[in-house]
């Protein structure tokens, strides 16, 4: 596991930019795991920049998302394929089609997850995975619970999940109670993770996942175990981890 520390999260989310871009650079046909949320979002900016000074051409890359709110569909504005046409694919130039999102409309949960495993499989692996860490630990929508997930599935959001996203809506009643996510086994596949990690809020946990046990009552420290993870943190999130 790499420890990236770094002042700021502009810094962090440059850093982490730069990272995806050299991998797409390497690899112009490169598959992307990509990640919503207030944290990847500086990240998206540098690429969108990258794009526009034409550092970067996207039309080879496939990109697929962690999860989606069940029952959303990709019209409103809190579903994540909103989210990503809003913050990063309409500003590049890539393939709308190559970019995949779980199907928030499909009512039939064990289709919607089994589609979307079968996608991800037969795609080449996700070069790099980009997550960001929940407040009790979760990575994608994997909530704290008694196991590693495998594969993708439908989770009931914790009321702390529920809690941090009911910002992002007119009430908290609106706030879904279910989503769709990739599993544990499912992000673990990827080639190389890259997590941002931003904010004193998220010092804890972040030193529960660098220096804790791995325990699926916090999914992201099954990280430990991966063969190529990077965590790039600005200093307030790294207080208390002694780096």
């Amino acid at each position: 596991m790499k420890i990236i520390k770094l002042k700021s999260y502009e810094e962090v989310s440059k850093h982490a930019g730069m990272i995806i871009a050299s991998t797409i650079t390497l690899k112009p046909n490169a598959v992307l795991g990509l990640a919503t949320g207030s944290s990847p979002i500086g990240c998206y900016n540098f690429l969108i920049d990258a794009y526009n000074k034409g550092l970067i051409d996207f039309s080879k890359v496939t990109s697929v998302n962690l999860d989606e709110y069940r029952g959303l569909d990709g019209s409103h504005p809190q579903s994540y394929r909103y989210f990503m046409n809003k913050n990063l694919f309409s500003h590049i130039n890539i393939d709308i089609n190559n970019t995949y999102v779980p199907d928030g409309t499909l009512e039939d949960a064990f289709l919607a997850c089994s589609q979307y495993e079968d996608l991800i499989n037969s795609l080449d692996q996700i070069d790099v995975q980009l997550l960001g860490l929940g407040h009790d630990g979760h990575i994608g929508f994997n909530e704290p619970c008694s196991y590693f997930p495998d594969k993708t599935h439908c989770v009931n959001l914790t009321e702390t999940t529920i809690n941090a996203n009911k910002r992002f809506f007119d009430d908290i009643s609106q706030v879904p109670s279910q989503a769709y996510t990739m599993g544990i086994g499912t992000i673990m596949k990827a080639k190389k993770i890259l997590v941002i990690v931003c904010g004193e809020d998220k010092a804890e946990i972040l030193s529960k996942l660098i220096n804790g046990k791995v325990h699926p009552e916090i999914p992201a420290s099954i990280l430990q175990f991966h063969h190529d993870v990077t965590i790039i943190a600005d200093e307030a999130a790294l207080k208390l981890t002694n780096i």
